[in-house]
């Protein structure tokens, strides 16, 4: 009976995975505006009780991962495998986030989720919350993730396993499959940490907004401007 039930939850695991690879591959093959898809805003909390949204990966590119802490083996064994990439990207390590979302809501609690990831890199923090906002960040990107009924009673999380690779701009760039070889998931991984904002290029930035302040005053004529129009200029 154990058997049977392992074989359809395989086959369903199977479908449900081939899914998502067809989103993936349609996202990156530059069909449509797939692309621009993957990803979006959420609402959750982190394996300290604070709250977190899109805004506190924003500026900084991040890979994310979907599994869940009961998982007996592609969340730890990927879960290893990031931590073994992340040891050897060496002070590149610092340049990216790293998140480990759960998809079993009812039972990862942030100290569960504390607990569990206390295994793994210390880089990797864990976002839980609601089965409502669970669903939504899932939607957001494309996560496959299924209740599996057990015959003690109990449940499993069926779900794809992929590594979500995310730009300083929260725009999706490309995935690491499940155990991917070192060799190209340290080179998606490099690639991706290349695109983090530079002091420079922040300072670009601060200038370029101060330079248009001082367009628009001229332009008006204004002499000068209320304080609370003048652009916070990073120091």
């Amino acid at each position: 009976m154990r058997a049977r039930h392992w074989t359809m939850t395989a086959i369903g695991g199977l479908a449900g995975f081939a899914t998502v690879a067809l989103c993936i591959v349609y996202a990156m093959t530059g069909h449509g505006a797939a692309v621009a898809g993957i990803g979006g805003p959420f609402t959750l909390v982190d394996d300290t009780g604070a709250m977190v949204t899109e805004g506190t990966l924003a500026g900084k590119p991040y890979a994310m991962y979907f599994g869940y802490t009961f998982c007996p083996d592609a969340c730890p064994t990927t879960l290893l495998d990031l931590s073994r990439w992340i040891q050897k990207l060496g002070p590149d390590a610092d340049k990216l986030n790293y998140v480990f979302v759960t998809i079993d809501a009812e039972r990862d609690t942030p100290k569960l989720m504390h607990e569990y990831l206390s295994s793994f890199d210390k880089h990797i923090r864990g976002f839980t919350g609601t089965p409502e906002q669970i669903a939504k960040i899932a939607k957001e990107y494309r996560v496959y993730y299924k209740k599996v009924p057990t015959d003690d009673g109990g449940y499993v999380m069926d779900h794809s396993s992929i590594i979500y690779l995310v730009g300083p701009d929260g725009q999706f760039v490309t995935v690491i499959p499940y155990q991917e070889d070192d060799v190209s998931a340290l080179a998606k991984l490099r690639n991706l940490a290349a695109t983090t904002p530079t002091s420079a290029d922040w300072l670009s930035v601060c200038t370029w907004r101060s330079e248009q302040f001082e367009y628009v005053k001229n332009l008006l004529g204004c002499r000068a401007a209320p304080d609370s129009l003048k652009p916070a200029v990073s120091r």
